[in-house]
C-alpha cells in the first residue's frame, strides 16, 4: 500500500507524532535513509515502515543498536527468516526483562505503600516528634 509512495517529514511527524528532530536523529543514527531533493527530505515506504518498526521497538523498550541489529538483518535478502528468527528471540529476551522489572516495581510499590501507612499511622497517633525513619522502620 505504502511501498512505491514518498512521504514528507511533515506527513510523518504528524502521522507517527514524533518531532522532525526525531526523524533526523533515526537519520544520522543510520535507520532511516530518505532521498535528498535539495534541503527536502522524501521518504520512501521503506523509511516509514522502518520509523514503525522503530518506535514500536523503543515503546517496548529496546535500545537503538537492538533495532538496528533487527533492521539490518532485513538487507540479508533470505525471505526475512534470518531476521524473523532474531527478533524473535530478542522479543522473548525483552520480554523476560521486563517481567522482571514488573516484579521488582511491584515489590517497590509495596515498600512505598507499607511506609506511607506507617506515617500516616504515626501522624495518626500523634508521633511526630520521632525521625521519619524509626516510624518506618516500626
Amino acid at each position: 500500500m505504502h511501498h512505491n509512495r514518498t512521504f514528507t517529514i511533515r506527513q510523518l511527524t504528524k502521522e507517527f507524532e514524533v518531532t522532525a528532530r526525531t526523524l533526523r536523529f533515526y537519520e544520522d543514527e543510520g535507520l532511516i535513509s530518505p532521498e535528498r531533493r535539495g534541503q527536502t527530505r522524501i521518504y520512501s515506504g521503506r523509511d516509514r515502515a522502518r520509523i514503525t518498526l522503530i518506535l514500536r521497538g523503543r515503546r517496548v523498550g529496546f535500545s537503538l543498536a537492538e533495532i538496528r541489529e533487527i533492521l539490518d538483518l532485513y538487507d540479508l535478502h533470505d525471505g526475512g527468516k534470518t531476521q524473523i528468527m532474531h527478533a524473535r528471540k530478542k522479543f522473548e529476551e525483552q520480554l523476560h526483562k521486563l517481567e522482571r522489572q514488573k516484579i521488582d516495581i511491584e515489590e517497590s510499590l509495596t515498600e512505598l505503600r507499607r511506609a506511607i501507612s506507617a506515617v500516616d499511622d504515626a501522624i495518626a497517633k500523634g508521633q511526630l516528634a520521632r525521625p521519619a525513619h524509626q516510624v518506618a522502620a516500626e
